[in-house]
């Protein structure tokens, strides 16, 4: 800043500190998306919790992996279950407008129920990834999760 007035030494120093707080802001954002349900989620024991703040944080295992491509874009869905907890889905690589979704049900013999709950969560601004709340797919309860980009499925699991 040699050379500069002081009025232009402070107008410089206003810039740094302007371009600062923009690059310190843009940076610190946190994830903000709010989990979206049917009317009768969550009903069963942790349903409405993330898989960390369960009992069974850190012992779920990985059931199911299958990946789609999306506008050239290559994104994993992921199902994960505890047998004292239940089940969760994540999407990887995913940009915003997709969800990881997770369909709870009871099960039925046919494998084609009639009706069922579900929980998902889209992906946040600045992150490419998200995953679903807990569903209580136990006591004879099944999930199912589900890679969702706007209002179509692009890759599902089975039945668990």
């Amino acid at each position: 800043m040699k050379g500069l007035t002081v009025p232009h030494r402070l107008k410089a120093l206003i810039g740094v500190a302007a371009t600062a707080l923009t690059l310190t802001t843009a940076l610190s954002g946190t994830a903000s998306a709010a989990p979206s349900h049917s009317s009768n989620y969550p009903k069963f024991t942790y349903e409405g919790k993330y898989p960390e703040n369960t009992p069974c944080s850190g012992s779920y295992s990985l059931i199911h992996r299958t990946s789609a491509n999306v506008n050239g874009r290559t994104i994993t869905l992921k199902y994960f279950y505890a047998g004292g907890c239940g089940s969760f889905a994540r999407i990887e690589n995913a940009p915003q407008g997709c969800y990881a979704w997770l369909d709870r049900t009871s099960y039925v013999p046919s494998g084609n129920p009639t009706s069922w709950d579900w929980v998902r969560e889209s992906v946040d601004s600045g992150i490419n990834y998200a995953y679903t709340q807990v569903g209580n797919n136990l006591n004879g309860r099944v999930s199912r999760a589900a890679l969702v980009c706007g209002s179509t499925v692009h890759a599902r699991t089975a039945w668990y």
